[in-house]
């Protein structure tokens, strides 16, 4: 049997970025050459400064209002403050929809980029051009899970990487078929790459190299393609707020019933 293998890197010395910023050629001198099958990963956050997407905001909380479109959990803190999980404009669910107040000036925030898929295929083609070599790009952000503890990176934009891998219907190492197993490329490659780019170390670009089979020749369907929407979503509320909502449709029917039971009472005489 051969060999599996996989490499990654994330470079130092990735200037500050602004808006107005050409990305593509800052990602471009961070990441040198490339190979054939490489993934670009690069953090949202230089994306959506680059890409003019920090705003003026004293209360963070209203622009997290400001780009939620349904929530999902919300809990007050023993500390004080309140998580929100919510529904972005992206139809992306996590905490705080995304905006971002570190790193930036006071005063800010930071929103997510408009198009996360758009934006990866720009840089895409910026890097097929700069390196003549046939690359994949993700867009990444950071997001808890619902049922585990700490964060993970994961894929908000994605061009010329295939984000799933279907393998239902083939045989297993048995030679029974798969019935469901369906694997998160696009995110397993994000969250192997926040490994070398860190949190604080100022290095928010990496290659990942061993990957090719993933790697396409157009953009590809997209992150936005694996968001889980309508009746696939199956966790569209957090605990008390789906309790709250089946009490307040309990009681709702309940009254209407008893409204009708009087109703019936009135028309068949009994007053």
């Amino acid at each position: 049997m051969s060999e599996a293998e996989l490499r990654a890197w994330a470079p130092d010395g990735v200037p500050e970025v602004r808006a107005g910023d050409d990305l593509s050629a800052i990602v471009a001198s961070a990441v040198g050459a490339l190979e054939p099958g490489d993934v670009v990963v690069v953090s949202s956050k230089i994306v959506s400064k680059a890409e003019g997407r920090q705003v003026v905001a004293e209360d963070r909380e209203q622009a997290i209002t400001d780009e939620t479109v349904r929530v999902v959990a919300k809990r007050e803190q023993p500390g004080g403050g309140t998580t929100r999980i919510v529904e972005n404009r992206l139809g992306i669910v996590g905490a705080a929809a995304g905006v971002d107040a570190s790193n930036v000036e006071p005063g800010t925030v930071l929103l997510l980029p408009e198009d996360p898929d758009a934006s990866a295929a720009r840089l895409r083609r910026a890097l097929v051009a700069a390196t003549g070599s046939s690359v994949g790009v993700i867009v990444t952000d950071t997001l808890g899970r619902p049922w585990r503890r700490g964060q993970t990176d994961i894929a908000i934009g994605a061009a010329g990487v295939a984000p799933v891998d279907d393998l239902r219907g083939l045989p297993d190492a048995s030679g029974r078929p798969m019935n469901v197993a369906v694997v998160a490329v696009a995110d397993e490659i994000a969250s192997l790459a926040d490994l070398v780019k860190g949190k604080a170390e100022n290095r928010p670009i990496a290659v990942v190299r061993g990957v090719g089979r993933y790697v396409l020749d157009e953009d590809g369907a997209g992150a936005r393609s694996v968001v889980r929407t309508g009746d696939e979503d199956m966790f569209r509320l957090g605990s008390a707020e789906a309790y709250a909502e089946g009490y307040g449709d309990g009681y709702a029917e309940g009254s209407k019933e008893s409204a009708d039971a009087a109703e019936d009472e009135i028309d068949g005489g009994a007053w």
